[in-house]
């Protein structure tokens, strides 16, 4: 994966863990809103490790 394609993946990642906040918020159900937290939660720390790696150059090609 090129560090384009990296950038852009986390840009993806970024803005679907957004996404997922805003539903949350939107949610009357507290279930359901824990669990669109959460998983945004977990795209927003993928995508800042993603972004580490994008920093360091990993790219082996």
């Amino acid at each position: 994966m090129s560090a384009g394609e990296s950038h852009g993946r986390v840009r993806q990642l970024r803005e679907k863990a957004q996404e997922l906040n805003n539903a949350a918020e939107r949610s009357s159900d507290p279930e359901e809103r824990r669990r669109l937290q959460d998983k945004a939660r977990r795209l927003q720390e993928q995508s800042e490790q993603e972004g580490k790696i994008d920093d360091r150059g990993m790219d082996p090609m």
